[in-house]
């Protein structure tokens, strides 16, 4: 490929961990990123009725053609923030994908060989940067790190749509994040192009 911010024609993603710790928001500023950038979108949440505390995830398609479907069982990247989600999604990464989770909220992570597995503290990074809610910006860095889908600045500008007015203050700790998570990953892992 011509360059990191090229990427192949189609990502299947599931992000999966407790509700409130902004899964649904990481996968929504992926989705927005995309359309700025002109791609076609899915995302597609899904929560449990406890909400905050309860599981929650979603699915986020990221392509160069149309989407026939929202709804997939297997995925080219997998997310996760919490033990549940590990034991549920890290079957479902394709051969060849990636697994990239908070290892500070697992203890167990997946023993597959076929994929690439990376794993960060991003939770206790965010209390360092004196932000928990910004874990997930962390994530979301190390992700993009890996795997060049949308450039940063395009998921800047998606935040000003995805968070409401009163928090654009909060952009420039959001870049901060984004900039602390693929700096943390490119110590341990290789971007998958």
């Amino acid at each position: 490929m011509s360059n990191m911010n090229d990427f192949k024609k189609l990502e299947e993603l599931v992000v999966a961990g407790f509700g409130g710790q902004g899964v649904l928001s990481l996968g929504m500023t992926l989705a927005y990123a995309g359309m700025v950038e002109g791609k076609e979108i899915s995302w597609m949440p899904s929560y449990g009725p406890e909400m905050r505390g309860g599981t929650a995830n979603c699915i986020t398609i990221l392509s160069e053609k149309k989407i026939s479907s929202p709804i997939i069982s297997f995925f080219d990247t997998a997310i996760v923030l919490n033990q549940p989600s590990m034991d549920k999604f890290a079957p479902r990464v394709k051969p060849g994908g990636l697994l990239l989770y908070e290892s500070g909220n697992i203890l167990k992570p997946s023993t597959r060989t076929d994929i690439q597995l990376v794993g960060i503290n991003a939770t206790t990074e965010a209390l360092l940067m004196k932000n928990a809610k910004i874990m997930n910006m962390i994530i979301l860095g190390a992700y993009l790190h890996l795997k060049p889908v949308v450039k940063i600045e395009s998921i800047l500008e998606a935040l000003k749509k995805v968070l409401p007015e009163k928090y654009h203050h909060l952009l420039p700790i959001n870049k901060e994040a984004l900039e602390k998570g693929a700096a943390m990953v490119a110590q341990q892992a290789e971007p998958i192009i």
